[in-house]
């Protein structure tokens, strides 16, 4: 055991966050390597689908996003607490490198390995730094972006790795595409884990303004919010519309490669994986993004066009369903949507990852 090489990885508790350190988990377990992992409480949640081996520290999160002056205030004393205790584990068990994919929960980890001076490095998976990625950017050995470009701080340098994805949607890259056309159809709906009421709001009734025989071969994949969940789904099947509306799913990549068209965020993860399966999607940045950095996250797809943007303030019913039908009723062009999707795609950004965490061990070995 001992002889086994360390990767100690922080994620704070978002799929964006979580499903990058997944992949990156995946990998270097095959390559002999121990992996820990810490997160949050929320980012518990995303942790099945971890290899079995990988040991998994839940720590408090403290953000200062917390409403209440007290929260906020108790802060800067639980994130000081958070890495102590890191500092001291470290010198128990010695991290070979220290990987921070940003969020709150990855301050301790990173703040340690600085301290301790063990190689370290951050993977931001947004075009546009995160608060705790920006504040570390300058004080780890490599900067890791998995959208390019990613704006970076004066005179530093990034490695652009693409976004890990996991090995569910490695085993469908570049699946083969079926045109829409007079048979059963699929679209995907993903909201992510902010903002995705108005997706429940605007996306149902948009399908259901499509012509009759249009909609008689479609069906639909809804992720929505517990609170939206019955509404949503009374909504569907009051129009006829066969719907499976769920808060989670578990299966993305089955039901991604089965799509005909995907409606999404533009999260990086999402981005990632619509890219790497390879599906035309229309993408609606969620406009609270911190520097608006899910419309940096999409440029890729819409520029190679395959991605329809959307700025939420003009996501509107009439217009979203002319855009749905736009694809819909267009076979070449949603194949073309397709192939353009695959042509963004990195599958092998876990890889490249891997390879960087590998390099920077070099001098620990």
């Amino acid at each position: 055991m001992s002889n086994q090489p360390l990767l100690i990885m922080a994620a704070g508790g978002t799929g964006g966050h979580m499903f990058p350190a997944q992949a990156l988990a995946e990998e270097m377990v095959r390559r002999g390597w121990r992996v820990k992992l810490s997160t949050d409480e929320r980012g518990a949640r995303y942790t099945g689908g971890f290899p079995h081996t990988v040991e998994i520290e839940q720590v408090r999160s403290a953000t200062f996003a917390h409403r209440g002056i007290a929260a906020k205030l108790m802060a800067p004393f639980r994130i000081m607490a958070g890495v102590v205790g890191a500092t001291f584990g470290m010198m128990r068990d010695r991290p070979d490198v220290v990987v921070g994919f940003g969020g709150y929960p990855s301050i301790p980890a990173i703040a340690a390995a600085w301290v301790l001076r063990k190689p370290r490095m951050i993977h931001e998976q947004n075009g546009v730094l995160g608060r705790v990625n920006k504040l570390f950017a300058k004080r780890v050995d490599k900067v890791a972006c998995g959208t390019w470009p990613t704006t970076l701080p004066a005179g530093l340098e990034g490695i652009h790795t693409g976004n890990p994805v996991r090995g569910a949607i490695l085993e469908r890259a570049a699946a083969g595409y079926i045109a829409p056309g007079d048979y059963p159809m699929s679209i995907l709906v993903m909201g992510g884990s902010q903002g995705a009421r108005i997706l429940s709001d605007i996306v149902p009734p948009a399908i259901a303004s499509l012509p009759t025989e249009t909609l008689r071969n479609i069906r639909v994949s809804h992720q929505a919010r517990d609170e939206d969940l019955m509404r949503v789904a009374t909504y569907y099947a009051n129009e006829g519309i066969n719907a499976d509306v769920q808060p989670f799913f578990t299966d993305v990549p089955n039901r991604m490669t089965e799509a005909q068209l995907v409606i999404s965020r533009a999260g990086a993860s999402s981005v990632a994986d619509i890219s790497v399966i390879g599906r035309p999607s229309i993408l609606v940045p969620f406009p609270a993004a911190t520097e608006d950095h899910q419309t940096a996250n999409a440029r890729g797809l819409t520029d190679a066009g395959a991605a329809i943007l959307v700025p939420e303030s003009q996501l509107e019913v009439g217009t979203l369903a002319e855009q749905i039908a736009t694809i819909i009723n267009n076979p070449s062009g949603a194949a073309q949507m397709a192939g353009a999707a695959v042509g963004q795609g990195i599958p092998d950004a876990t890889k490249r990852l891997a390879g960087l965490v590998t390099a920077l061990a070099q001098p620990n070995t």
